[in-house]
């Protein structure tokens, strides 16, 4: 139920007349605006593209292998929230090769199984938006998403408080995912 500003002594100058408090997070206007996002769909503006080439801290990559790589992103659901994005700039999973397929498909399993180990947590969404009419932030570049649940993580901030807390950095929860990343048998972990 919306707080009536002029019934209520003590609320804080944060509470608009609608009732609602304001969490303000700057940075978000950058991705509402779509900075970032690739103007005409070439892998020379694309962010997806971009990141494999900076260091992991600085693109929040978690994991990398032959095909696609495992990101952080800076926009998250949900701490923890990773992306499986291939390597080669597509746009549409039928245009995957089968090597980027498979490795995609192992990647997410291996999202799953760092997030757990790191976080226990306990279910997930996993998807993809193909194409703009569909939700994808940035279309051009193909990205699954691997979003990790908890029971009751739609507690009362979000249902009542309509905000929503991420306890800890993205730098360090890259840190942590990335030492829970399980390797191959014949990898150093």
């Amino acid at each position: 139920m919306p707080v009536r500003r002029d019934a209520v002594a003590d609320v804080p100058d944060e509470i608009a007349p609608d009732g609602l408090m304001r969490l303000w997070m700057p940075h978000r206007m950058a991705y509402i605006k779509g900075e970032n996002k690739p103007a005409d769909g070439t892998a020379g503006q694309c962010p997806f593209c971009a990141i494999p080439t900076m260091s992991d801290a600085d693109g929040l990559t978690v994991a990398r292998g032959a095909q696609v790589y495992a990101v952080l992103n800076l926009y998250p659901y949900n701490s923890g929230h990773l992306m499986v994005v291939p390597y080669r700039h597509v746009a549409d999973y039928t245009e995957l090769t089968e090597p980027e397929t498979a490795e995609l498909a192992d990647f997410t399993k291996r999202s799953m199984t760092a997030l757990r180990a790191a976080s226990q947590a306990q279910g997930f969404n996993i998807g993809m938006n193909m194409g703009q009419v569909a939700g994808a932030g940035i279309a051009a570049h193909l990205h699954q998403h691997v979003v990790p649940r908890w029971g009751g993580d739609s507690n009362y901030m979000p249902v009542v408080g309509r905000t929503k807390v991420l306890p800890e950095l993205l730098a360090d929860t890259r840190v942590i995912l990335a030492n829970a990343w399980p390797c191959d048998k014949d990898q150093a972990p």
